[in-house]
């Protein structure tokens, strides 16, 4: 019988790169050959099956929801984590946030700008990257209502400088919205929205939860209002129907915030969202176009991908 040498020199390699873990450099020393020639083996071990790399049953599957959300709603990327074992909407909303963190300050540069929204979510995504980030980055608030902005009162590491619009989230009257939006320090901060990296956004359901009401923002009332001219959520307080459409209100020209069509001008628009409450609201803002991301859990991208983006939807005909 012939030796294979090429199938040899693949094995010794595989055994040391992947069980005794030595370097590209340490094998091409130890079995005398150049690291070029390492890789080339490390490749043929791979496709000759010397070496067969399984992935864990449930990061597969996280995996391939991943790539399912991506292609049903036309997506750049998608973030899926496992659901929480607790059975609370805070518990889901500390993981959606902390991984959102993650997923930001692995891929900011240092000194990166990055748009940052409105609501619960969004204040503890600012927070938990504010605390995980090596080197300052830059945050501008896309809407009025200062304190969901601030930070937590609890850590003492906060590495974000904050541009924010000094203005409560909801005024008065249209006017003092326009007074507001032709101040110098406000158009300076929304002339940065178009310089930032990242964009990052919360999509808000139609349930007692959601901060806006919360916040006694708006009247528990006008939410009812939104809910029976058929909101299912809202981006930036933008309140939106099943196929992404803004709802026309008297609440939408009171508010301090980013124009929602400003989002289709922008890259990598991450929105943030999880649970069954937020399902329709997602799927929602998914159908608008206006995002490129989606950070969410497990069981929220199945019920994606099983009611996909045309299910229940109103078939657009123009043209």
């Amino acid at each position: 019988m012939v030796m294979d040498i090429e199938e040899e020199l693949s094995v010794k390699a595989a055994w040391l790169y992947f069980m005794e873990e030595k370097t590209q450099q340490q094998i091409s020393e130890s079995l005398g050959i150049s690291r070029m020639k390492v890789i080339k083996l490390l490749d043929r071990a791979k496709r000759t099956g010397i070496v067969k790399i399984a992935m864990r049953e449930n990061v597969e599957r996280r995996m391939t929801m991943e790539r399912q959300v991506v292609g049903a709603y036309s997506l750049k990327d998608s973030f899926v984590i496992p659901t929480p074992d607790v059975d609370s909407a805070r518990g889901l909303n500390d993981a959606i946030a902390n991984a959102a963190a993650m997923y930001i300050g692995s891929r900011a540069k240092p000194d990166a700008f990055i748009n940052i929204g409105y609501g619960d979510t969004m204040g503890k995504t600012l927070n938990n990257l504010a605390k995980s980030v090596k080197s300052p980055i830059s945050c501008i608030s896309l809407t009025g209502g200062v304190s969901i902005y601030l930070p937590n009162t609890r850590s003492s590491i906060f590495n974000v400088k904050l541009f924010l619009i000094p203005a409560p989230l909801l005024m008065s009257s249209p006017e003092m919205v326009g007074a507001i939006m032709a101040e110098r320090p406000v158009k300076e901060i929304m002339r940065m929205v178009s310089l930032a990296s990242f964009t990052v956004v919360g999509i808000g359901g139609m349930d007692g939860d959601a901060t806006i009401v919360k916040t006694d923002t708006i009247s528990n009332n006008d939410f009812l209002y939104l809910k029976m001219q058929g909101a299912v959520g809202d981006i930036l307080c933008h309140f939106f129907d099943k196929n992404g459409h803004v709802i026309p209100s008297p609440i939408e020209d009171r508010l301090v915030t980013t124009p929602i069509e400003v989002l289709k001008s922008l890259t990598g628009v991450i929105g943030v969202a999880a649970g069954k409450n937020k399902r329709e609201a997602i799927r929602g803002a998914l159908a608008s176009g206006y995002l490129d991301v989606l950070i969410t859990d497990e069981d929220t991208a199945q019920w994606l991908i099983d009611n996909g983006p045309n299910s229940n939807l109103e078939e657009n005909h123009a043209g």
